[in-house]
């Protein structure tokens, strides 16, 4: 039987086919997609994986590639880029969990830069970075209370209570024998002791909503010990459903690729913790808590308001902002070295820095439109975006 085709093969297939398909030479695709047409044919026949994306984004563009191919053409280099290093290893068993991807400090193959070279500002682009996530698998609470007690055969009424004179149960000892008034007026007062602690215990104990204890989640199974790139199973079938429900905008289909990696991030920075990759404890405790909201502007809303913004070129800002990050707010693509593009124009860390922003400030639309336009009025022109440039082309006009 044929060995199955490695994640380079793929994504090396998927450039040619936009390469056929396109009817024009590595030469002329190089040209446009500003990359020499040797690494073209070094990417299209599977011998290398660029490490920056921008490459292989803008050959997608070059050859015509729609939005959900080039969503694809993401996915595919990514894992290819993860792929390509991970070194050879033993089959995993059940009992040794999902295998995780490679750290890329460790990758020594990285190609280096000569055809491509990246701007000072904006580094490389990589594979998501694989972690170890913390330990879980809580042991069930016990049930509170003590042993049942048993009541003493033939009992009734008053008579439950054994009085002096009553013989012991063989092996057993004397009870006392409360007066029958005595013990009707206690039974009653016990009755209200009751009710008024239920009633209490009541407004102490009941929970404020219906929200699960996070120990009782999936994650926190002996199964979901670590949940990162590379997974497929129930353990990221629940990570994604956590995210769609604080309004992340993903599908669930227990694939954790690179769109899971990115709403992960934005959920990560909206929580305020460190975009870690992986889900650990403290990502693990906000996904069930339910505070943090992943909600935000629709694409034509962000389209609106560039226009808005950019009254000296706002066709081409909205085509710029539609490359970068599919007019997505909470759009993140990693770098080589661990640093981020972060919301509509992909604003880097390095830029984030000199505009006084944050990965957090960035996925505010309003911030993010607003400092790009900063950007742009630099030079009165897009060239932080060069990538995109050919995008105005692709952009309806009216």
């Amino acid at each position: 039987m044929a060995a199955a085709p490695s994640q380079t093969e793929k994504f090396a297939a998927c450039l040619r086919m936009l390469k056929d398909r396109s009817g024009k030479g590595y030469d002329r695709l190089g040209k446009e997609a500003g990359v020499s047409g040797s690494s073209l044919h070094r990417y299209c026949s599977g011998l290398s994986v660029p490490a920056d994306y921008r490459v292989v984004h803008s050959f997608g563009k070059v050859c015509g590639a729609s939005p959900e191919e080039l969503r694809e053409l993401h996915r595919l280099w990514a894992l290819a880029d993860t792929d390509r290093d991970a070194p050879a290893a033993a089959p995993v068993t059940a009992e040794d969990g999902p295998r995780r991807e490679p750290d890329p400090a460790t990758r020594a193959d990285r190609e280096a830069p000569g055809d491509e070279e990246p701007r000072a500002d904006e580094e490389p682009r990589p594979g998501p970075v694989a972690g170890q996530g913390p330990e879980a698998g809580r042991e069930p609470r016990p049930g509170a209370g003590g042993p049942a007690v048993s009541e003493p055969a033939g009992s009734r009424g008053d008579d439950a209570v054994p009085s002096l004179n009553t013989p012991a149960e063989a092996g057993g000892s004397r009870r006392l024998r409360m007066p029958q008034k005595l013990s009707s007026r206690f039974a009653v007062l016990a009755a209200a002791v009751v009710a008024v602690t239920g009633l209490v215990a009541g407004f102490v104990w009941m929970p404020a909503d219906d929200t699960p204890s996070a120990e009782d989640g999936v994650l926190y199974s002996s199964a979901c010990k670590t949940v990162s790139m590379g997974q497929h199973d129930e353990c990221v079938r629940e990570v994604q459903t956590l995210l769609v429900r604080a309004k992340g905008r993903l599908a669930v289909d227990g694939d954790f690729g690179p769109e899971t990696l990115r709403r992960l991030t934005a959920f990560q920075v909206l929580a305020g913790m460190p975009a870690s990759n992986v889900v650990d404890e403290p990502t693990k405790k906000a996904l069930y808590a339910r505070k943090v909201s992943m909600a935000t502007w629709s694409p034509d809303r962000v389209a609106e308001r560039i226009r808005e913004v950019f009254r000296e070129d706002p066709r081409t800002a909205v085509a710029i902002a539609r490359c970068a990050s599919f007019l997505d707010p909470l759009w993140v693509l990693p770098n080589t070295n661990g640093s981020r593009n972060w919301g509509v124009f992909q604003i880097s860390d390095v830029r984030l820095r000199e505009l006084g922003g944050t990965p957090l400030r960035a996925f505010d639309p309003e911030w993010n439109i607003q400092a790009a336009h900063r950007l742009w009025s630099a030079r009165h022109d897009f060239h932080d975006w060069p990538s995109c440039e050919a995008a105005r082309k692709d952009e309806p006009k009216g």
